[in-house]
């Protein structure tokens, strides 16, 4: 390490991220991985290679796939490490236009022998991978797992078939991507941490794989042959396995609704079982005992009084520069905006965008006031990793304890947000210790009617000096929460449980472990085979986060795979499939709504930025409509017109206006326009409007909404059959012109 000059530091995604609390108390680190690692940047090596020595290995690994590439299309960034890690790691980036359509990707290299880690490309024809995709998942896993054998030197690999590979929405615009994972094996047991994903396009084409490149010459490994059998171990966890009532919250981040259901889950206490010693696996190592359960109790047993009743934008700025404030002559703070907004808990807060500025740049973020108490409920410290980068922290000699940061959380909580406390209790869990830093997350669960809520909590970051390094508060208004008088028996549910228990064995690496190159077998627990069962506490059903119970199918003689496609993509909502007609009309405003969720990403909840601004184009459109956003983005990429005050979203669409829609959709309003340069051969062109004549042409030359017996049938209604057909054309000749509706 100490032959690396630290110019910076890139902070991962998931290390400030509420995405590793993920259990009941929501503190508990997974028991297959670690969050993901931090970059550090490096300026001076031992041995440096250039842009050239990059592009000629890229070459060698892709022969001939990438020749159209020259010199000048490549870009080098600058090697970096991790943390714990010395190995140099280099990234190669690549763009280029070719016939107006634009292809880029990158490479990541590791090690002395500039071994390729990942990569990733987005190729210019996508055409062929867009529904309905040229290979099928099966035939794509076969060359996924043939570009492991035989590329990746995937030898000791295998597939693993639990893995989250979830997408809650699919356009129809952005190819088919099939997801696979790999991970490496030791005596024909899989290794936690060494995992490879590939990625295969719906047309054959291997468009990324990221190889885990962690294994060290001096790893060890515990022997398998002195492991105590499975059904030993299933006996024993099945003596200390115990179901936990939870209410458990399902958001939908596309739309903002919420579901609270009432759930049954193994104790959190039960994280694996150390395969040869019988010890029980907790965040803090391995124990003899198993731990017991947590008493709740509440941070406070009544409602405390807010930091104020009410705050200002002007206050709120007070609020954020003492709170950001920095020591250092090198390091200015500069508050950018501050601006009144819903969070995604639908709640009001101020929100305070700023920026550390320094002499080669800055680094910025925002944190969240909530507006009725003016207490601080968003709050991650960059300031600390911008001392370290600049050379002004010092390091902690004697990083804190577990105990002490719990206190520290604890009086934190009671400073900054002390009207939240009385619905929140003490961890339940251990903390999650960040290893790197030496610094800990307590996260302290919600309480309703004496029941852990699974979804809110208040999470505390506290530094290995005990500074506050992060503050997050989740709390969603919930009017209902369901009544657990007809739940199923805790006795019932631990049945079930202890039917549906099963053990894998696996080689993990625990952050207390001694020995930091080591590998402990350990059987860790799953339900029907998988990690993400749950147990519905009223029916007494399992089911799965990744699985879309609600999926239907239906039969048509000849839209049947768009009509089934729209549906899993969870853009065509079908409730009640033994009576839905798919030849029945359709609404404008349930067409609007299929094109603008096929064609585009959109976010249709509160608490996003510029959701204060808000426009209204016709007035029985108002923001409280549940057509509102797909009618103002239908506005916005110029679909629909707004020469009226109002729009009928309850008429139904005819097949001229859905040509109208869909050539505006294309970017083509302008040739449609000049209506005399097109001739109808239809037998009932006269039925046209003058003005529909070039978009009718237009959407029936490019196949999108054909003509049945020489008949174009304009005033005939749209079924929901023939717009799910037409929009899979359209979209495919939106990807293939490569306009895309970005907003």
């Amino acid at each position: 390490m100490d032959r690396f000059k630290k110019v910076g530091i890139l902070l991962g995604s998931s290390v400030l991220s509420l995405g590793m609390f993920s259990s009941v108390a929501g503190a508990s680190t997974p028991v297959d991985g670690q969050p993901e690692r931090v970059q550090i940047q490096v300026a001076a090596t031992d041995t440096v290679f250039t842009k050239e020595d990059l592009i000629k290995k890229f070459r060698e690994f892709f022969p001939k796939q990438f020749d159209f590439l020259t010199t000048d299309d490549f870009q080098m960034s600058n090697p970096h490490i991790y943390p714990n890690d010395d190995t140099l790691r280099h990234e190669l980036y690549f763009s280029k236009t070719v016939n107006g359509k634009d292809i880029y990707g990158s490479v990541g290299f590791v090690g002395k022998d500039l071994d390729i880690e990942n990569f990733y490309y987005q190729p210019a024809d996508i055409t062929e991978a867009l529904f309905p995709a040229k290979v099928s998942k099966e035939e794509a896993q076969k060359k996924a797992e043939s570009f492991v054998n035989n590329f990746l030197g995937g030898k000791g690999y295998k597939l693993e078939t639990d893995t989250y590979n979830y997408y809650p929405q699919q356009i129809l615009t952005e190819p088919i991507r099939y997801s696979f994972s790999f991970a490496r094996t030791e005596n024909d047991v899989s290794i936690a941490d060494q995992r490879m994903e590939v990625s295969v396009l719906g047309n054959g084409e291997i468009v990324s794989f990221y190889k885990m490149s962690t294994q060290s010459k001096s790893s060890t490994f515990d022997d398998v042959k002195q492991i105590k059998e499975n059904d030993e171990m299933v006996a024993k966890v099945k003596e200390q396995l115990s179901a936990e009532l939870n209410y458990q919250i399902n958001y939908d981040y596309a739309t903002g609704d919420r579901k609270v259901q009432l759930v049954y889950q193994p104790t959190s206490k039960l994280q694996g079982v150390h395969a040869i010693s019988g010890k029980w696996l907790t965040p803090n190592g391995y124990v003899e005992d198993f731990p017991e359960k947590t008493k709740i109790e509440m941070l406070a047993e009544n409602p405390l009084p807010p930091k104020q009743d009410g705050i200002t934008v002007d206050e709120a700025k007070k609020i954020a520069e003492k709170l950001l404030a920095v020591d250092s002559d090198k390091v200015k703070l500069n508050i950018n905006s501050i601006h009144e907004t819903e969070n995604y808990n639908g709640q009001e807060v101020i929100s305070v965008q700023y920026m550390y500025e320094y002499a080669r740049g800055g680094s910025g973020t925002n944190l969240d006031i909530d507006k009725q108490t003016g207490e601080v409920i968003q709050y991650s410290d960059i300031k600390n990793h911008l001392l370290e980068e600049l050379g002004e922290k010092t390091e902690n000699k004697k990083a804190i304890s577990q105990q002490d940061a719990i206190a520290k959380a604890v009086s934190y909580a009671k400073e900054w947000v002390p009207s939240y406390l009385h619905d929140y209790a003490m961890p339940v869990d251990d903390p999650y210790f960040e290893e790197w830093q030496g610094g800990y997350y307590v996260t302290f669960p919600r309480i309703v009617n004496g029941i852990v809520v699974i979804g809110d909590s208040i999470s505390v970051g506290v530094s290995a000096d005990g500074s506050l390094n992060s503050l997050h508060v989740n709390y969603q208004e919930t009017e209902n929460w369901p009544s657990s008088d007809q739940v199923i028996s805790e006795e019932e549910a631990k049945a079930k449980l202890e039917e549906a228990l099963s053990l894998k064995l696996t080689y993990l690496k625990h952050a207390k472990n001694e020995d930091k190159d080591h590998y402990d077998l350990v059987y860790v627990p799953a339900f029907n085979g998988d990690s993400y069962s749950y147990l519905d506490a009223n029916t007494g059903e399992w089911n799965n986060f990744l699985d879309d119970k609600n999926s239907v199918s239906i039969s048509h003689p000849w839209a049947e795979d768009e009509l089934n496609y729209l549906i899993s993509a969870k853009i065509l909502d079908v409730k009640d499939p033994e009576n839905f007609n798919a030849d029945a009309s359709i609404t404008k405003g349930e067409a609007l709504k299929i094109i603008m969720n096929s064609l585009t990403y959109f976010y249709d909840g509160p608490g996003y930025y510029g959701r204060e601004n808000v426009k209204q184009t016709f007035d029985n459109i108002d923001p409280k409509h549940p057509l509102y956003n797909v009618v103002e983005r239908a506005v916005g990429a110029g679909i629909i017109q707004t020469n009226s005050k109002k729009l009928d979203v309850d008429s139904p669409i005819t097949r001229e206006e859905l040509a109208v829609w869909s050539i505006r959709a294309l970017g083509f309003e302008q040739a449609a326009k000049k209506s005399n340069i097109y001739k109808l051969d239809f037998k009932d062109a006269d039925k046209v409007q003058t003005a529909y004549t070039g978009y009718v042409a237009l959407a029936s030359s490019l196949g999108i909404i054909e003509a049945d017996q020489d008949q174009f049938n304009p005033t005939r209604e749209v079924t929901y059959a023939e717009l799910a057909v037409s929009t899979v054309r359209l979209a495919h000749e939106i990807a293939e012109n490569g306009r895309g509706l970005r907003y």
